[in-house]
């Protein structure tokens, strides 16, 4: 699959590093543009485990999405003119949709929409908290 910076991966080579959460996406979703930003929050003060999103659009939408967002963990592109393979992979219904994938390619949590049990879930994992005290975050939000 193709970075939006231009590099390719697959799934094998990441997962030859340790964990990976797949977080897929489509940018005019309002979900996704909620859930993101807790998203970046555990890859900064994480550890043990790489993020990467996934994008169901077209390179320029994908940039402006990662430049609104703030995203600094890699963003890859998978693409309408390709058929969604990676979607299709997963059986993506609904965007978000997080997958925590084990480096024996099994997947250990999931979740789709947004789900704050899930977000606290990989934040354990990951040692880090994804809500701040103060922060209105509700428990259930479908993609």
């Amino acid at each position: 699959m193709q970075s939006a910076g231009g590099g390719r991966f697959t799934l094998r080579e990441l997962l030859a590093e340790g964990p990976v959460a797949v977080a897929f996406f489509k940018s005019s979703c309002p979900v996704c543009q909620f859930t993101f930003p807790f998203l970046e929050r555990l890859h900064r003060e994480g550890r043990g485990v790489r993020f990467f999103a996934v994008s169901q659009d077209n390179e320029a939408t994908t940039q402006r999405f990662i430049e609104e967002y703030g995203l600094t963990f890699p963003v890859l592109l998978d693409r309408f003119d390709e058929g969604y393979p990676a979607s299709n992979a997963y059986r993506i219904r609904a965007v978000p949709s997080l997958f925590l994938i084990e480096p024996d390619g099994t997947i250990s949590l999931t979740m789709e929409g947004f789900e704050k049990a899930a977000l606290e879930a990989l934040g354990e994992r990951v040692q880090a908290a994804p809500f701040r005290a103060g922060e209105d975050i509700p428990v259930f939000r479908p993609g």
